[in-house]
């Protein structure tokens, strides 16, 4: 069991994890529209997404990261070769792949990496302070949630719109709904994990306004809605299966594991690896039907 906590850690703490996510959270979006997947847009979303997430830690390290109450801060500044060493490599990867893709998917991704930095960085003016778009109220859920949506949806529609390929308009706006919606609830349980420390930065999130319960209630609520959205979607029978189990292993997670009992830091990042199944899923799903 050791060695199974040691690799998952590893895999968590060092990004990887979320970095794997944004790729296969991609190339969900080829199998949904039932293209080939761009293998060079995987890459600079993979690449991106480790380095983006590298350098928001390693710009807010704490005074004494090794008496941190957190093992994920713990780990990450005890191991800090690491994230420098994938840091380095995913930075000559992106450089790579930046040639390889269209001008304007270059242009958007610049856009949503920009944005992406307005999270932390104090820079947006609010009540005469300046402050990063997280500490806005209840702008820290949905500014992820709109980030991954971008960057997992629109970005691949425009390369594809870039080489010649259409792809229905209502569609990408239904999968861009179903997509942010998705992406909150896998991300509201991270809130409702941070409420004590949201709480002491005086942030305004889901759980810090409804309280813990109310929280855990709209994401079910959430679910439900999103399972609906499946149900009525313009997407291929053998997509809604692989999406609608999704959902099913992800209710079961949340009630079962993450909601219940003593709360474990490390347990919610978890839910990360849903955005890996739910891929695998619907590949598997496509793959049978």
């Amino acid at each position: 069991m050791k060695v199974i906590h040691k690799i998952s850690d590893f895999f968590i703490f060092s990004n990887l994890l979320i970095a794997s996510a944004a790729l296969a959270q991609c190339a969900l979006t080829y199998l949904i529209f039932n293209q080939e997947i761009n293998y060079d847009i995987l890459g600079i979303e993979t690449t991106a997404t480790l380095l983006l997430y590298n350098f928001s830690i390693l710009l807010s390290k704490p005074k004494n990261p090794q008496n941190s109450i957190y093992a994920r801060t713990r780990w990450i500044f005890k191991y800090t070769y690491v994230i420098w060493a994938s840091s380095l490599l995913s930075m000559l990867l992106m450089f790579y792949f930046t040639f390889q893709i269209s001008f304007e998917s270059f242009l958007f991704l610049g856009a949503i990496g920009a944005f992406s930095l307005l999270y932390a960085i104090p820079v947006v003016r609010y009540k005469g302070v300046k402050i990063g778009l997280r500490n806005i109220p209840f702008v820290k859920l949905f500014h992820i949630a709109f980030i991954w949506t971008c960057s997992s949806v629109i970005l691949p529609v425009i390369e594809l719109t870039a080489e010649g390929i259409h792809v229905d308009l209502d569609q990408v706006i239904y999968l861009s709904v179903m997509k942010f919606l998705f992406l909150i609830i896998c991300t509201l349980p991270f809130d409702i994990r941070d409420f004590k420390q949201d709480s002491s930065y005086n942030l305004i999130t889901i759980p810090t306004y409804f309280g813990i319960e109310k929280a855990k209630m709209i994401n079910y609520v959430l679910l439900i809605v999103h399972s609906g959205l499946i149900v009525l979607s313009p997407f291929e029978l053998d997509v809604k299966i692989g999406l609608l189990f999704t959902n099913a292993l992800i209710c079961i997670f949340l009630k079962q594991y993450v909601f219940k009992g003593v709360n474990e830091y490390n347990k919610v990042y978890l839910l990360d690896a849903f955005l890996v199944v739910q891929f695998l899923l619907v590949y598997a799903s496509m793959m049978i039907y």
